[in-house]
């Protein structure tokens, strides 16, 4: 469809192997962390798989550690697995990391501090530039009812990207875009894509 760009969501499975997938639970209800890979079904790829398949891409990785879910990771073990299979692969300018879980990029960035940490959000607390600048992340991920040109000019002021997700809507899209935001994270690449081109032939 000519997007940039794939993200994507990371978990570990019993054995210890990384895959992608949204939820903590499989359709028929076993938890992915509880379960072998080789008993996971087909259409769950495994990380590295899905790599291949995004090959001349960048992709955003969310690491999936919410301290409510039952694959919940204190230790950052599939963080670290994650960025040293990046490391492996080189092209640190493709991989772009993300987490709801600011310590889990802490970790991302300690292990391979030459791969981008983003911080994602749902709304951005108040002191969440400071936070990322601090830190030392590049970027802030926020939901795209919270994106405000305010915020995008603080982040863009102390030299932070902001990806928004997610966002299906032209007109928002456009509105968004004209406020200088460097990604849209959407189901319909095909419309935001339109919109980007339409706006870049009016200029």
């Amino acid at each position: 469809m000519g997007a940039d760009a794939v993200e994507l969501d990371v978990r570990r499975t019993l054995d210890g192997v990384l895959v992608v997938h949204h939820d903590p639970h499989l359709d028929d209800g076993r938890v992915i962390c509880r379960t072998a890979a080789a008993q996971r079904p087909v259409h769950i790829p495994l990380l590295a798989d899905a790599l291949d398949a995004c090959a001349g891409m960048w992709v955003n990785l969310e690491i999936k550690n919410d301290p409510s879910e039952p694959d919940f990771d204190p230790n950052e073990w599939v963080a670290e697995q994650t960025m040293a299979l990046l490391h492996e692969r080189g092209e640190p300018d493709r991989w772009l990391m993300s987490s709801f879980r600011i310590e889990t990029m802490d970790r991302c960035r300690a292990v391979a501090p030459h791969i981008r940490t983003a911080w994602l959000t749902s709304r951005p607390p108040r002191d969440a530039v400071t936070t990322l600048v601090r830190r030392g992340h590049a970027g802030l991920h926020p939901k795209v009812r919270h994106v405000s040109r305010e915020l995008l000019e603080d982040c863009h002021a102390a030299g932070l990207f902001v990806n928004t997700w997610t966002c299906d809507d032209p007109v928002r899209m456009a509105e968004l875009i004209e406020w200088g935001i460097d990604g849209i994270c959407t189901n319909v690449p095909d419309v935001a894509l339109a919109v980007r081109n339409g706006r870049a032939n009016d200029s």
